[in-house]
């Protein structure tokens, strides 16, 4: 048994040791860890209290070095629930959702952006061919920006949708015509539209063709 019992506490131990400081929850977990590099890490439990007519709340959730990760919760100080928000590199990503007593009024969807690689590949409609794309890497300005669909609710029926595209609203063709920096070449040609000549020109040079061209004397002297 004390074999068995040996490798839990030597991990626990280790776990332990990783925080600098930390706190325990009311059923004994530890959180509120911060590493020996002042980073936070694990599980956080933090109150904020209400200051200047704002009131205060209680959130919840995940740090990864420092940064927001994944799934937090916000809670009024009387204990309700009023936003889960998700997030990714300390950034909103993906479908964040806001609640008021009367249950859920918006949500909202967001796209974080990689500080570390601020760009992205996305496919753009052929303006000639529907059937073709081309596909363009742009730089994504700020932290998070809105992406997918926006929804607002009243009753529980939605009221109004917003659609967004990587911050804009939908429209990857006008978002690449704005003047977004395309950095890569295009994998498809854009097609060039060709002149199309009116009937009777095309009946006139089927009626001419083959025939000596006479010079026309213009009064030119060259």
């Amino acid at each position: 048994m004390k074999l068995l019992l040996l490798p839990f506490l030597l991990l626990s131990f280790h776990a332990m040791a990783q925080c600098k400081s930390s706190r325990k929850s009311a059923s004994g977990e530890t959180i509120n860890c911060i590493d020996e590099k002042d980073f936070k890490q694990g599980k956080w439990s933090v109150r904020v209290e209400g200051i200047r007519g704002e009131p205060g709340y209680d959130e919840e959730g995940i740090y990864k070095d420092g940064k927001k990760e994944g799934v937090w919760r916000m809670y009024t100080l009387m204990g309700d629930l009023f936003a889960v928000e998700k997030y990714r590199w300390g950034n909103k990503d993906g479908v964040s959702q806001y609640y008021n007593i009367a249950g859920l009024v918006r949500e909202e969807s967001w796209k974080a952006v990689n500080p570390e690689n601020p760009y992205d590949t996305i496919d753009v409609p052929d303006v000639y061919d529907v059937y073709k794309v081309q596909r363009k890497v742009i730089k994504i300005e700020g932290t998070s920006v809105k992406h997918g669909t926006w929804k607002y609710y009243n009753d529980g029926m939605i009221t109004k949708t917003e659609k967004f595209f990587l911050g804009k609203v939908e429209d990857p063709n006008r978002f690449i015509a704005a003047g977004a920096e395309d950095i890569t070449s295009d994998t498809t040609k854009t097609k060039v539209p060709v002149k199309v000549k009116p009937p009777a020109v095309l009946e006139f040079e089927k009626k001419n063709a083959g025939k000596k061209k006479v010079k026309v004397i213009d009064g030119k002297t060259f």
